[in-house]
């Protein structure tokens, strides 16, 4: 009996998890048609905006009415839809069970639109994984799925809005896993991860939307020397990541503390925006593509760049615009990897590729996603150092984050204690001391010696 009973037990388990398999095989499918979709038709209205207002040497002169309307949009229909879209839906999926509403889909597409065509600096990926994450969200209201199925869809709503933004179904697949938390990953969300950001990239490439790669040739010698340039390059990076950061908080607390409607401020912003494009070029406005396509082919760049578009950047998301932030992280990163390069007399397409992805790493805290978008960009051959780098740059950054939504799962140092289970923001670091480290071990020497040392007097 008990071998029948274990027998039928075993065969329940796998029915059980054979239907799963099936039930979520079937909706990330059609969570990654939809998004695809939705995503395609965001890229390619974006591709046509940005190529009209191209012919208009002073486009970005809308800028300031641009963010106004952005800014009314969002606060008078869909507050949530305000700023860069991944912490919004972090956020949704942490707070709220991944409740998201519907109305901010056309909302985000809207404003987004808006602050891109017109010059605004920020990133498309953001806006698509909001808008993934509302699709899901919303399919997920009309089916009345529990709060726990609720929060997997959305996930795969962020997942297959970043794959077909990018055009790297893995990556997007892992980063939509990642980002939620620090130092974990959510596993039984895995398959349908997958599968959502495999179909959203396939739907929106039969779509006609294109996808930029650009596999790096250069295969460098292994050496010791060389590993040692790409781990400083790393940590330097993580640097740089900081100031990142600690920029956005700073024009965030800025915009906080002016006494004036959003709008206004938002008007205000564009303004500044505009003074500061006619000082530095307008090169740091908008997505900037053309400058990270040109450090990954070698071009030189200036070595104010990076600091340039981290302003920029975070003056448009703090202060009304809509919009993501990897692809500012991407050209922040590829900027400062080909000056690393310059001043250390190494290959600039290659280290503007490890700045491209080790950016993301330490900023969004997704080594992980990170990496294995480097071989989907770039390829194989420089995967190992990219991923070196990319690791180094997360653990460098800190328990920092550009979505502060973030749950802090694990601490990425022994020596560093702090509240797990708590979004970024409100965990409370603090440093200790444990026998592994250098002055503890220091410590237990000098103790050693003078213990050896009156035993033999």
């Amino acid at each position: 009996m008990r071998q029948l009973h274990g027998a039928m037990r075993s065969l329940a388990e796998e029915t059980i998890l054979m239907i799963s398999v099936f039930k979520w095989f079937t909706l990330a499918s059609i969570i990654g048609v939809l998004v695809g979709g939705a995503t395609a038709a965001f890229i390619l209205i974006l591709q046509a905006g940005t190529t009209w207002a191209g012919h208009y040497p002073s486009y970005f002169f809308l800028l300031p009415f641009a963010l106004l309307i952005s800014s009314l949009l969002t606060q008078t229909i869909a507050p949530e839809a305000a700023g860069h879209g991944t912490e919004k839906v972090i956020e949704a999926v942490h707070r709220r069970n991944g409740h998201i509403k519907a109305k901010v889909v056309p909302v985000k597409l809207a404003a987004t639109l808006l602050t891109l065509i017109s010059g605004g600096a920020a990133g498309k990926e953001g806006p698509c994984a909001q808008i993934g994450g509302a699709i899901a969200a919303t399919c997920a209201d009309i089916f009345r799925f529990n709060d726990t199925d609720r929060r997997k869809l959305v996930i795969c709503g962020i997942s297959a809005g970043f794959a077909a933004v990018f055009g790297t179904p893995i990556a997007g697949a892992i980063f939509g896993i990642e980002v939620l938390f620090i130092g974990s990953l959510m596993y039984d969300v895995l398959l349908p991860s997958f599968i959502a950001g495999i179909t959203s990239y396939q739907i929106s490439s039969a779509l006609g939307v294109s996808y930029f790669y650009h596999p790096i040739d250069l295969v460098p010698t292994f050496s010791q020397l060389y590993f040692i340039e790409v781990v400083i390059g790393g940590m330097l990076l993580g640097l740089c990541c900081l100031l990142f950061i600690e920029t956005i908080h700073f024009c965030k607390r800025v915009a906080d503390r002016i006494p004036f409607a959003p709008p206004v401020k938002a008007f205000a912003a564009g303004v500044a925006l505009v003074g500061l494009a006619l000082a530095l070029g307008d090169r740091y406005l908008g997505l900037g593509l053309e400058t990270i396509e040109a450090t990954l082919s070698g071009a030189p760049v200036n070595w104010w760049d990076s600091a340039a578009k981290m302003l920029f950047t975070s003056i448009t998301i703090t202060f009304g615009g809509s919009g993501g932030l990897v692809t500012p992280i991407f050209f922040i990163g590829s900027t400062f990897g080909s000056l690393y390069a310059a001043v250390m007399h190494l290959d600039q397409a290659t280290f503007a590729a490890i700045g491209m992805v080790s950016l993301l790493a330490g900023a969004a805290n997704t080594p992980i996603a990170a990496s294995i978008l480097a071989m989907e960009i770039f390829g194989p051959k420089i995967a190992p150092y990219a991923a070196v780098a990319c690791v180094t740059c997360f653990l460098t950054t800190g328990h920092r984050s550009v979505y502060p939504s973030q749950i802090t799962a694990a601490m990425k140092s022994a020596s560093i204690r702090g509240n797990l289970g708590e979004e970024i923001d409100e965990v409370q670091m603090e440093f200790i001391l444990r026998k592994h480290t250098p002055s503890s071990y220091m410590a237990s020497l000098v103790k050693k010696f003078l213990n050896r040392d009156s035993c033999r007097r």
